[in-house]
């Protein structure tokens, strides 16, 4: 589908870049299982060469994906932090500077901490998620503003409008990392971002069956990570580009179940006597329930808790629960529980995490699609028992 039609979103969701095969009429785009395509002579061929380079059935996820998010070109990677490193390596050189929330993927700070800041990009974080505190920590060196929100795994909303103001008055780009939302819930190109990260392996995938990420944004700041790109790989195969389609043809419907699953789990976990603390953008209890509520159309299926037990009852309950799986990822259609701090913010230094929140206590659920009342039920059996 193209020209000026604006089909609703699962709609583009099912079609964008999906229209029947040519050749054949297959409905659904073919796994095209090449490494090279034949030329008719050197240099003539009918747009694909090289599978690093480009391929059909990546074409149409990379054209769904900049459709979804509302902007002009999208790529797809072997991994979120494939995407992540494209960007960084793409648009920085040694001597710019990173500016980011310091409530962040364990594997993003390990990517900056470890591989970016030896190269001589150095990232200054703050812990106010405030677009004042990101001005407070910017420098002339700074190029690139990395944020999350929803972020992983304290659920902080940062007001993508504002700190985009922010980051361009001073001469920097923001990029925002969509992946606890996904493009249903929040599109943040149109609120002000200059480039959208993910993670397919998420929301987008959704069936915890493929690994990927994505990179979209305008033409002017894709082209040169596309070039990156090819030229340092990192490129899904065609089967993983083909899974993540058929995953994102039902995005909008799953990510209304997630949502609404982890609205009614977060407000009865909040009244539980054994909890102490539940962090969840959809009670008007969080503190950026306002922003939240301006910027995404749901919520999402993510929540993080602290029981009154602390870090005795938190192992209790991920190692008790039934229906919820001990397992990193998220946003798979089945229920997982996570301990962030030995499992996805392992790679941060201990005193880090502490000073950020990420503790022994906190615990993350990635709410799925099942019934709610057996989820309820799954966790209620996990907190009976558990050290007060």
């Amino acid at each position: 589908m193209s020209g000026d039609d604006k089909p609703g979103f699962a709609t583009r969701a099912i079609h964008v870049g999906q229209d029947a095969d040519p050749a054949t009429g297959a409905t659904v785009v073919p796994i095209y299982a090449t490494s090279t395509f034949t030329q008719s002579a050197p240099g003539e061929h009918l747009g694909y060469e090289y599978s690093r380079s480009g391929n059909p059935t990546r074409a149409a996820l990379e054209t769904c994906l900049a459709s979804l998010e509302q902007g002009e070109r999208g790529l797809a990677f072997a991994s979120g932090l494939a995407a992540t490193t494209a960007v960084l390596a793409a648009l920085l050189k040694p001597g710019d500077a990173v500016c980011a929330s310091a409530d962040l993927y364990g594997g993003t700070f390990r990517l900056l901490e470890r591989v970016f800041k030896p190269w001589g990009i150095a990232t200054q974080y703050t812990e106010d998620a405030a677009p004042e505190g990101f001005a407070a920590v910017m420098t002339p060196q700074t190029k690139i503003v990395w944020i999350e929100t929803p972020t992983n795994p304290l659920l902080q909303i940062i007001d993508i409008a504002a700190v985009a103001e922010v980051a361009h008055r001073n001469g920097a780009i923001l990029v925002v990392d969509n992946t606890f939302a996904s493009p249903y819930l929040q599109q943040p190109l149109t609120l002000g971002a200059d480039l959208v990260v993910h993670s397919t392996t998420k929301y987008l995938g959704g069936h915890s069956d493929v690994v990927g990420g994505a990179v979209i944004g305008p033409k002017s700041l894709v082209d040169p990570i596309a070039f990156y790109q090819n030229a340092a790989g990192g490129v899904p195969g065609p089967f993983d580009a083909y899974l993540t389609l058929r995953g994102i043809k039902t995005l909008a419907i799953r990510m209304q179940q997630h949502s609404a699953n982890a609205t009614e789990l977060a407000q009865w976990l909040l009244h539980h006597p054994q909890v102490e603390h539940v962090y969840y953008p959809g009670l008007p209890t969080h503190p950026n329930h306002a922003i939240a509520a301006r910027q995404m159309r749901g919520f999402s299926g993510m929540i993080s808790l602290r029981l009154r037990g602390g870090a005795a009852a938190a192992r209790h309950l991920v190692t008790h629960t039934r229906l919820f799986s001990l397992a990193e990822s998220l946003g798979g259609v089945e229920s997982l529980v996570c301990h962030p701090a030995t499992m996805t913010h392992a790679s941060i230094p201990a005193e880090i995490r502490l000073k950020r929140g990420v503790d022994d206590g906190l615990i993350r659920l990635s709410v799925g699609i099942e019934e709610v009342a057996d989820l309820q039920a799954d966790l209620e059996q996990a907190l009976t028992g558990s050290p007060q």
